[in-house]
């Protein structure tokens, strides 16, 4: 990047969540809980259904998704469209999972997987000597998916 070029919002974000991801551990840790939370935070919003006679599941899952996806794509275009392509994916794992084994099945694994993957972020962290970014800026909570796909983007060569 050109030192005279101000950062762009995502840098600054990515540069700050970095600082606080240093160790391997922890990275690695990350790679993999950060988009186990993302599904199942998807899969808790998923299970709860709409209002009305036509109650469906997932609507609220693909609101949500959908404002993410403004979110990322507004920093990023190329990430923004990773980003659509991962919440695709988790959209079609949850319907595919509440079809196959039912709504009550979604709604457990994606309890364990939470719980499961929230407790692997604090050990990562407690080896990092550092808190999670989301204490200081709840907005990492929302970089830390991206984050992640950043890496991939990197190791494929890929700008964004």
């Amino acid at each position: 990047m050109n030192a005279t070029m101000p950062m762009r919002p995502i840098d600054r974000y990515f540069a700050s969540y970095s600082d606080d991801h240093r160790n391997e551990l922890n990275q690695r840790i990350h790679v993999v809980a950060v988009p186990a939370i993302l599904w199942s935070v998807v899969a808790l919003v998923w299970c709860i259904p709409s209002p009305g006679p036509w109650a469906k599941t997932g609507i609220w899952a693909a609101l949500a998704m959908f404002f993410a996806w403004m979110f990322y794509y507004r920093l990023s275009r190329p990430l923004g469209l990773g980003m659509l392509a991962v919440l695709f994916f988790c959209g079609c794992l949850c319907r595919l999972i509440e079809i196959r084994f039912g709504l009550p099945t979604l709604l457990w694994s994606a309890l364990a997987v939470f719980v499961v993957a929230w407790i692997a972020q604090f050990i990562g962290h407690k080896y990092e000597g550092r808190k999670p970014s989301f204490l200081t800026d709840l907005v990492y909570l929302l970089i830390g998916p991206a984050w992640v796909l950043s890496k991939l983007y990197r190791r494929l060569g890929w700008k964004y």
